[in-house]
């Protein structure tokens, strides 16, 4: 049995398998999302979604569903499924769903009567190309097979809804057709890799129901084209695949580019190459330049996720070529940025965020720490000290340089940090003045930033850098210790005592400006308070501000974002602060962790690992279905914990 295996059982079960979905992109920006059993539950969900940026920023969804009917003795059994007002579901196909796995690509076995039919599919990497392969493997009778599929063309942001704009014309092409439902749009073709019959009769399938969107307070019912329908016999042990693209393709070419796409993929056999795997599906290639996106189905390429997301997503998993192809397209745009380009130009996006740049030094220390500090300074002491440099001189536009050696942000009036969701265009949870996690960092940097001098021999600028540390870290002390943990954030007179995660980067990075007593009393409290078999909460259950639930409205899905719900991502931080404090004898303990997040991976979106959870049992999850940070820190952990392993041996 495979790694990612689900039976009948829990298939024919809509509470359960509607609830699991599934993500696959190609790494230049289009991806293919559904649930395990086919029925569309997002809006964002599609066969075949795709960045378009002539039109916009955003992704289209063209070919929303495809669903297939087997006719034996002129008896027809659909297994599609999509869902009507009601909460009624029509057809039913998910009740001849045998198995579900996801091996190298995904794999669903169906069972009608005698008949036994399996479907695969995948993305064409670095094309706008769904291509899916259906195989009979049993039959006892001539069998044939007919695909309907439910066009969009539409922005994930958007529903369509029944219109007379909609062309419902198509071009013939070699075993299939093309459609363009409106101008701005490119052709869909649907092709064959064998001969099939199209009868075209076009038909709005009306008020398709989305539940994901109406449990966010969003409109959440759809109309779709159905242009009408293709259909081929096949025999036994026969197959088929079907393509969707923006350009036609040559139907004798489908099998030999199955087989290449094939030879691509890696089996997931267990925690790592799976995450190994999803790692990778945020990747994204646009002409020269190469980006980390920072989650499905909704985020873009964004400065923080990305730098936090780069050491887990590339040096933790051997993809090295990755690393240089991001970091030369980072590079770039940091220069940019640091000369005084507006940060609504640059294609990597919140890049003027406060904490950012000092992220960015973050990743080249990890650079670091997996190949050497003298590739690490040849390579980047003059953009990491380029960046101290713009921060001392007061030229970031929202960080300021103060004489006491911290850096002090405005978080008033726009987020400064992580935590940034907003209402009415203001903070939720507004962190402003001296920030923990932020100056932290910047001790952090300015340490390192000497080390790398020091390594390339500039003994008196390293010395004035690390003098300029040991000012930070007795301001850093003074203004965030309250006697038995750090402040949130300090400004005025005022200290924000709320107990979350943030603290901990004081401890987890290499450079703490804390005494290892202080660094135990942070870890043990935030152990004590925030940690969850998930990760860590963002809001101590303590306050009066916990939030734990991410349900609701997006108002107070927004309200609930950082008061309560545990966030993965911070796990990193949480197991280094852990190993730093007990060393080796931490291991056992951390593994036990891992096992909650493993079992995350069959749960929201097979294979990978979601934005956040509730912060109370049974720990749900929610918000983006696959998420680079989180992704990215527990590769990280792992990388981590068999490095130990090594070294112990």
């Amino acid at each position: 049995m495979s790694y990612l295996n689900f039976d009948k059982t829990l298939l024919i079960n809509l509470e359960k398998s509607l609830t699991k979905e599934m993500i696959r992109t190609n790494r230049a920006g289009a991806y293919n999302s559904t649930t395990l059993i086919d029925c569309n539950t997002r809006k964002y969900h599609g066969q075949l979604v795709i960045p378009l940026p002539e039109l916009d920023d955003s992704n289209h969804v063209l070919l929303s569903s495809l669903d297939e009917t087997v006719i034996q003795h002129g008896a027809e059994f659909n297994l599609g499924i999509h869902r009507y007002e009601g909460n009624h579901y029509s057809p039913n196909g998910h009740k001849y769903i045998r198995q579900f796995e996801c091996t190298t690509i995904s794999k669903t076995i169906y069972r009608v009567g005698g008949v036994i039919l399996s479907k695969e599919r995948m993305l064409v990497s670095f094309e706008p190309r769904v291509i899916i392969k259906y195989t009979l493997l049993e039959a006892r009778s001539h069998t044939t097979l007919r695909f309907k599929p439910f066009l969009a063309f539409r922005s994930v942001n958007e529903l369509t809804h029944q219109n007379d704009h909609a062309d419902s014309s198509y071009q013939e092409v070699k075993n299939g057709m093309a459609m363009r439902l409106y101008e701005n749009y490119p052709q869909l073709f649907m092709q064959f890799s064998r001969k099939v019959n199209y009868h075209h009769q076009p038909d709005w399938y009306r008020n398709i129901e989305y539940y994901k969107e109406q449990e966010r307070g969003y409109d959440y019912k759809e109309d779709l084209l159905v242009p009408g329908y293709f259909e081929l016999s096949l025999k036994k042990g026969e197959s088929v695949i079907f393509s969707a693209g923006i350009s036609e393709v040559s139907p004798t070419k489908l099998n030999v580019l199955w087989e290449n796409e094939i030879s691509r993929r890696h089996e997931r056999k267990d925690m790592f190459t799976t995450l190994k795997n999803s790692a990778q599906q945020f990747y994204k290639r646009v002409g020269s330049e190469t980006y980390l996106l920072a989650g499905y189905p909704w985020f873009g390429s964004r400065g923080r996720d990305q730098f936090v997301s780069l050491p887990g997503c590339t040096m933790a998993i051997d993809r090295w070529d990755y690393f240089n192809d991001i970091m030369k397209t980072s590079l770039a745009e940091i220069s940019r940025f640091m000369e005084g380009e507006d940060p609504k130009n640059l294609q990597i996006k919140e890049l003027d965020d406060p904490d950012v740049l000092l992220w960015f030094i973050w990743t080249i220390q990890q650079y670091a720490l997996y190949t050497s500090m003298d590739e690490a300074a040849e390579r980047f002491e003059e953009i990491c000290s380029s960046i101290i440099s713009f921060i001392r001189k007061m030229n970031h536009p929202r960080v300021f340089f103060h004489n006491n050696g911290l850096l002090y942000v405005n978080g008033t009036e726009r987020p400064a940090t992580w935590m940034n969701a907003v209402e009415d265009g203001l903070p939720i949870t507004p962190r402003t003045g001296y920030v923990v996690e932020i100056n932290a960092l910047w001790y952090n940097a300015l340490k390192f930033v000497a080390s790398l001098k020091r390594n390339r021999g500039n003994e008196h600028a390293a010395d004035l850098m690390d003098y300029q540390a040991e000012i930070a870290r007795e301001a850093f002390v003074s203004t965030f210790w309250n006697g038995s943990y750090l402040c949130d954030y300090v400004v005025d007179n005022y200290k924000d005592m709320e107990v979350r995660p943030n603290m901990l980067l004081a401890v987890a990075l290499e450079y703490s400006p804390l005494k290892r007593q202080q660094q135990k009393a942070v870890l043990d409290i935030c152990t004590k308070e925030l940690l969850t078999p998930k990760g860590m909460r963002s809001l101590s259950p303590k306050s009066g501000y916990y939030r734990p639930n991410y349900i609701g409205g997006m108002l107070e899905r927004n309200r609930n974002y950082h008061n309560g719900p545990v966030w993965p991502c911070v796990f990193g931080a949480f197991v280094n602060s852990y190993l730093k404090v007990y060393k080796n004898s931490g291991k056992s303990f951390v593994e036990r962790m891992l096992i909650g997040l493993e079992a995350e991976m069959t749960e929201l979106c097979v294979g990978t690992l979601p934005e956040l959870f509730d912060g109370n049992p049974p720990y749900k999850g929610h918000g983006a279905m696959s998420f680079a940070m989180s992704v990215a820190e527990v590769l990280r952990v792992l990388n981590l914990l068999n490095k130990l392993e090594t070294e112990q041996v």
